[in-house]
């Protein structure tokens, strides 16, 4: 079946280094998840991001209990990361964070590529249900992301 895309663009009020380190602290992406998915972080501890580290999430989508786990496979600080589903709901989950220094403040840019198990089914479920919860997923995090920047300032 075919990927689908997700991009979206958003220019945040702050430094670029204090933005990307806002995304380098695994325990913010909480915060940015809206809470009708009951998004946890599983596990001890922090998780250092860098290259290679494991992240893994529990959460609940329509009532039904997914478990997650993504993979950092780029880390360049203050520029990008990728993480890649290597565990979940998606045949294939890509996403690539990208931050650019605007005068002062950040343009970050989200870029997903996505597919979806269950081949017509899943597509018919992109149409119907998928593709209006990652949109509604990533309007939240636009609209609370520059009030959670405020506050860590």
């Amino acid at each position: 079946m075919a990927d689908h895309v997700l991009e979206r663009e958003q220019i945040l009020p702050t430094a670029i280094e204090q933005a990307f380190a806002f995304f380098a602290d695994a325990s913010n992406l909480e915060a940015l998840t809206p809470p009708w998915l009951h998004f946890r972080i599983v596990g001890t501890g922090e998780t250092e991001m860098a290259e290679g580290a494991l992240i893994e999430y529990r959460l609940r989508l329509h009532g039904i209990p997914i478990r997650w786990r993504t993979r950092i496979e780029e880390w360049r600080p203050t520029e990008r990361f990728v993480d890649r589903q290597i565990r979940g709901p998606y045949v294939l989950w890509h996403h690539t964070h990208t931050f650019r220094e605007r005068e002062g403040r950040t343009e970050m840019r989200d870029l997903v590529r996505y597919r979806l198990p269950l081949g017509p089914l899943g597509e018919i479920g992109h149409r119907m249900l998928v593709r209006r919860d990652l949109e509604r997923i990533f309007d939240y995090r636009r609209d609370t992301i520059v009030e959670l920047l405020a506050n860590t300032s």
